[in-house]
């Protein structure tokens, strides 16, 4: 596959991971174990599915990895989403 650091998707990604890190440190405390954390775990699975599929040997296996990578991006999406409506975010 392609070297990780040329793919826009998985730069992308990384940078949507660190975005949210900065969005979640203001959270509440109450929220370190719930939205907090789950907001950052989705968010590093983006990348790290991205970057998993990248070093699988077939186009198949990557493909595999994306539709991974989208799945976490929509619990991501939902979370966020909590937290707008919670108004902590």
């Amino acid at each position: 596959m392609n070297k990780l650091s040329e793919l826009k998707i998985w730069n992308k990604a990384i940078d949507l991971t660190v975005n949210v890190y900065k969005a979640t440190s203001s959270f509440p405390s109450d929220e370190r174990f719930g939205l907090t954390s789950q907001s950052r775990r989705a968010a590093v699975s983006i990348p790290s599915n991205i970057a998993e599929g990248a070093g699988r040997n077939s186009m198949k296996e990557f493909n595999n990895f994306l539709g991974i990578a989208n799945g976490s991006s929509y619990e991501l999406q939902t979370q966020l989403v909590i937290a707008n409506k919670l108004e902590i975010l």
